[in-house]
This record gives structure tokens, C-alpha cells and sequence, in this order.
């Protein structure tokens, strides 16, 4: 295993808040391995009460975990590129909407300006999938994004293929591993799980 020490990782949150109990388990991980983590949400996440939580409690929790406070204007966002701030940059969970976005170009967002400014500098970024049309019309984005250099994926597959068969969701507890995978220059394998 990786040392994470020192690491310094973008934690990008999106709109699945279903999975953000999974997903700030896995942040804790990060945490106990060492990692430098900087924490950013999108607008969704910074406004949306629903019944996982409310944006206040799920903002106070991933501030106690990370140590820091969340990137949540484009503007703060921005510098991440000119003051080259993340080793690597995740986005977990990373929505349909965000994908469709990073596969246009559109950085209207906290977390897409992130993405946007980390990439300029040739670095890895890391997508944990959350989307229920992934096999749907979200398909072709993640077919272009997997084909973009130093963008990679966590292992992903469907989440309940008999009623939601375009769902498709991120092995999430193999965020460390793709992580360390991605660090170096690869996607780890199998993608489709």
C-alpha cells in the first residue's frame, strides 16, 4: 500500500447525497493514511437539504473529517490550478450532471471549476461514479472521459440492474486503490465490476 503521507488530495462532493455515507467512509480512511485533504462541494450540496441530511450537517461533517474548510465558490476554486494545490483530485460521488459537464468543457460549478483548474497542470483526476444513466445518455460521456489522458475512474458497476438498469455507481470502498493507481499513471483494473 501507497504511504498517503502528505498527499495532498482534492475531495470533490456532488449530488448523490444517497451515497455520502459510504463516501465520507472512505474520506475518513484517507485521513488515518496520512493524506493532506482539501474538501469541495458543488452548489447542491452546499444549498440542499433532503432526507440523507441536511448542506449544513453534511458540510460541518466533512469539514470535522477533512480539518479544513470546503471550497464552495467557483471563485475559491479557481487557484487550484495556478497555485497547483492537489496531487490528485476525486470526485466522489461524481453525478451524470458533473459528468456531462467535465465531458463538455462547462466549469459552472465549485467542483467543475476544480476538475478544470487541477487538469491544466497534467495531474490525475479520479471520478467515483453515481449516476442513473450511466447506461443511458451519460454513456457516451463516460466513454469520452475514459479516453481523456489523466482522467481515471474507480471501479464501477450497476447498483441495481433489475429496477434501475441505466444505474450505475462506483465501488466506493476502492477509492484508496484507485487512488494510489491513478498516482501512478494507471486505471485500475477491472473498470466494470
Amino acid at each position: 500500500m501507497m504511504d498517503l503521507k502528505d498527499i495532498r488530495i482534492g475531495f470533490a462532493f456532488t449530488g448523490s447525497f444517497c451515497t455520502f455515507s459510504k463516501v465520507i467512509a472512505e474520506l475518513e480512511k484517507l485521513t488515518t493514511q496520512g493524506a493532506d485533504i482539501t474538501p469541495v462541494i458543488s452548489y447542491s450540496v452546499d444549498s440542499i437539504d433532503t432526507r440523507f441530511g441536511t448542506a449544513n450537517e453534511w458540510k460541518t461533517r466533512i469539514e470535522a473529517v477533512t480539518g479544513k474548510n470546503v471550497i464552495r465558490t467557483i471563485a475559491d476554486a479557481e487557484p487550484i490550478g495556478p497555485k497547483c494545490m492537489f496531487d490528485i483530485l476525486v470526485v466522489a460521488p461524481c453525478t451524470g450532471n458533473t459528468l456531462g459537464k467535465l465531458a463538455n468543457g462547462i466549469s459552472d460549478t465549485p467542483v467543475t471549476m476544480a476538475c478544470k483548474a487541477h487538469l491544466r497542470n497534467g495531474r490525475p483526476l479520479l471520478l467515483a461514479l453515481s449516476t442513473n444513466d450511466g447506461f443511458g445518455i451519460n454513456a457516451r460521456n463516460i466513454g469520452f472521459l475514459q479516453n481523456c489522458k489523466n482522467v481515471f475512474f474507480v471501479p464501477y458497476g450497476q447498483d441495481d440492474p433489475t429496477r434501475k438498469n441505466n444505474s450505475l455507481m462506483a465501488e466506493f470502498d476502492m477509492i484508496l486503490p484507485a487512488i494510489e493507481a491513478a498516482l501512478n499513471g494507471k486505471q485500475l483494473q477491472p473498470v466494470l465490476i
